[in-house]
């Protein structure tokens, strides 16, 4: 599809419209909430649009992270749609978008080589990313060192990122600094694709993308200054210093050493019980992120009312369909772990389940 305006999303439009009408109702969120177990749970998948993915894999092999790695296909099935389905001027954008799980499957990677353990045993931990991965995540797996292993990605977008940041690996023999190297780099590819787009594309997709990389952001800040008590420059060095309401003076005030809490409050005012939960960041910064990503699930949902052809429609449902996946994976290790509900559904991003219940 090479066209663009209303003509070009027409059909992008009906199409997302259609996955999006397979998402998950509130009585199956229900049902699966109430699952005695994860054998139930996943008898209750396989009676929806995650049915096809479980049923390829014999039921024996279907543990819980097997269970988690199928229904992930389902994600990465849909991401191969869009980004062929909507105008060529959004591809690029569209693309990188989906790239984060390739970003995260080489962290995967590079925590699996570093620790000595088998191909076997992150084979099914990573993202089904598909054949447009230019991973070689098994040989590198094989490689034996890190080094070894980041020699491997040579003609790849990550190769010069990484040996870039290989110099303090070996002094401090930490993968941090390769794993913060690989998040700047991939929210700047992206926040320059998303600038590139006109403006009917533009302005949606920095109010929906832009909202996700804030959340990442102020969460980084956060966690660098509470749990590795970084200096404000490193800090600084290690976050980015642009978004959508997260500005680089909010996170340079949090480097800084401004009130964490008065700083979230001011930039999410439609959060409640900051204070509350910042009270004890350890424990209060999991739920803190649930409740700015529901915010982020929010736009995400606004994108479907008013005019519907831009790139906002796709990206919202390609959103949605991520935290959905999110949740079905929280359950399914729940269930396993025989979780009460009290311990879990805290942790929902659909609004404790039901994907059309309003935000905060």
């Amino acid at each position: 599809m090479s066209g663009s305006g209303v003509s070009g999303y027409a059909a992008v439009n009906a199409r997302v419209r259609a996955m999006y009408s397979g998402r998950l109702t509130a009585e199956v969120w229900a049902g699966l909430n109430g699952a005695a177990d994860v054998k139930t749970l996943i008898g209750l998948l396989k009676n929806s649009v995650y049915g096809r993915y479980l049923n390829a894999v014999e039921e024996k092999s279907l543990s819980p992270r097997r269970t988690v790695f199928q229904i992930e296909n389902r994600v990465a099935d849909a991401y191969a749609a869009i980004v062929h389905w909507v105008p060529v001027h959004a591809r690029a954008f569209m693309a990188q978008l989906y790239r984060r799980f390739e970003v995260d499957n080489l962290k995967a990677v590079l925590r699996g080589v570093a620790t000595g353990v088998s191909w076997n045993r992150v084979q099914f931990v990573l993202f089904p990313f598909g054949p447009s991965t230019v991973l070689p995540a098994e040989k590198m797996m094989e490689s034996g060192s890190v080094r070894s292993a980041v020699d491997k990605l040579r003609g790849t977008p990550y190769y010069d990122t990484l040996n870039h940041a290989m110099e303090r690996y070996r002094a401090e023999q930490n993968l941090f600094p390769l794993e913060v190297a690989l998040d700047l780099d991939y929210w700047r590819i992206l926040w320059s694709a998303v600038h590139q787009l006109p403006t009917r594309d533009r302005m949606p997709s920095i109010r929906i993308a832009g909202s996700m990389m804030d959340v990442n952001n102020l969460l980084w800040a956060i966690r660098y200054k509470v749990y590795y008590r970084l200096s404000e420059e490193e800090i600084i060095n290690y976050t980015l210093p642009f978004g959508y309401r997260v500005r680089d003076e909010d996170i340079r005030g949090i480097a800084a050493g401004a009130d964490i809490s008065q700083t979230v409050m001011r930039i999410y005012p439609e959060v409640t019980d900051v204070e509350a939960l910042l009270e004890e960041p350890r424990s209060g910064l999991p739920q803190l992120e649930v409740l700015l990503t529901r915010h982020v699930a929010k736009q995400c949902r606004a994108a479907f009312s008013g005019d519907p052809f831009h790139l906002g429609v796709p990206l919202a449902f390609i959103l949605l369909s991520e935290m959905e996946t999110q949740d079905l994976t929280v359950l399914i290790e729940a269930k396993a772990m025989g979780t009460p509900a009290a311990g879990f559904q805290p942790y929902l991003l659909m609004s404790g389940g039901s994907p059309d219940a309003a935000l905060s």
